[in-house]
């Protein structure tokens, strides 16, 4: 059962509040983000799909508890094959990343003879160079990149163990503990079922954002473009990259139209400003639908949302830049109910 008011005192609120946030800090520096996230998203579908089922309807407590971790078992699963499929298409040759750098830096390459030496001073000299300028500012702030081996089954293990902890917490969400919380207890819960809905509000309306950039960047590179007779490289790939970058407001939207304006490139110069004109436009409509998907729920604007995922990337890297619009709704979300705001 969510928590959704408070009736303890203002100094145990507070206490909560300054609980809650450094456990939020201390998620970042004890790398535990990725556990958080999958945690928070198993909690959250849990609800989702829970609310549209009949459960609510059943009256024993050990029958509902048994429908919802069949649903919360059935969650987990799917979203470990999604991860698993995932990993399994970046593996592939259709979404070989490593050919997208390598594809990238010859376009680059050819044009060095047709462009001023001013402005081929600036481009990338091989596809080693080019890997060096996608992650410079990443690997400032996070030296696990150096041990991408190690570090990704590190991050796969928190992954799946979040995923447990969600489930676990959703179940626990479905026996009454209302009257077995004290005051702390009840500023606690009401803090983690804010972060909950803050999640929800940010995560799922970015991944309809992303979704819908994918869905008319593809209808660009897989339908429009070879109607014009025009077969951009990679096209596959840079659809799967468009919707994975996507997820990170306004800035991977950025990423993926580089990289579509790049390959591009290497058809003409025409194909290139076209795709460029085509990826403003999403561009401009990336921030109309922050606006009214994501901004309108959490009360806050692209630019404020910007302005945190500097602030928290240049203090934790990858990790803050990920963390910071569901951290700032959070924040942002404490001051309002406090009318502070």
């Amino acid at each position: 059962m969510r928590q959704t008011d408070s009736r303890v005192g203002p100094g145990v609120d507070v206490a909560a509040v300054v609980v809650a946030g450094a456990a939020l800090l201390l998620v970042l520096f004890l790398h535990l983000l990725p556990a958080l996230l999958a945690g928070l998203l198993v909690y959250e579908l849990v609800h989702v799909v829970a609310a549209r089922l009949p459960i609510s309807r059943i009256r024993s407590d050990r029958a509902k508890l048994t429908a919802v971790a069949i649903l919360a078992l059935a969650v987990v699963s799917i979203l470990g094959l999604a991860i698993a499929g995932i990993v399994a298409f970046v593996r592939s040759d259709a979404g070989s990343l490593p050919a997208l750098m390598q594809k990238m830096a010859d376009v680059m390459d050819s044009w060095r003879t047709a462009l001023p030496a001013s402005i081929v001073g600036y481009l990338p000299s091989d596809v080693d160079s080019l890997k060096d300028l996608a992650v410079t500012r990443l690997r400032e702030h996070a030296g696990t990149l150096q041990h991408v081996g190690a570090e990704a089954g590190r991050v796969a293990a928190h992954v799946f163990v979040g995923l447990g902890i969600g489930a676990l917490v959703a179940l626990d969400d479905v026996r009454a503990t209302d009257g077995r919380l004290g005051p702390f207890g009840q500023a606690l819960a009401i803090r983690a079922s804010r972060l909950a809905e803050v999640f929800r509000s940010v995560v799922f309306g970015q991944i309809r954002i992303s979704a819908i950039n994918t869905v008319l960047t593809g209808l660009y590179l897989a339908v429009a473009l070879p109607i014009a007779g025009v077969h951009l490289p990679l096209a596959k790939t840079m659809i799967a990259v468009t919707f994975v970058v996507g997820l990170l407001p306004v800035v991977g939207n950025l990423v993926s139209n580089t990289a579509i304006v790049v390959l591009a490139l290497s058809v003409s110069p025409t194909i290139a400003i076209a795709s460029l004109v085509f990826l403003v436009v999403i561009h401009k409509l990336e921030y109309f639908l922050n606006a009214h998907i994501v901004g309108t729920k959490v009360h806050a604007h692209a630019w404020e949302l910007l302005l945190a995922m500097l602030v928290l990337e240049s203090a934790f890297g990858i990790a803050g830049l990920i963390a910071a619009p569901i951290y700032y709704a959070y924040l942002k979300d404490e001051l309002v109910s406090r009318k502070l705001v």
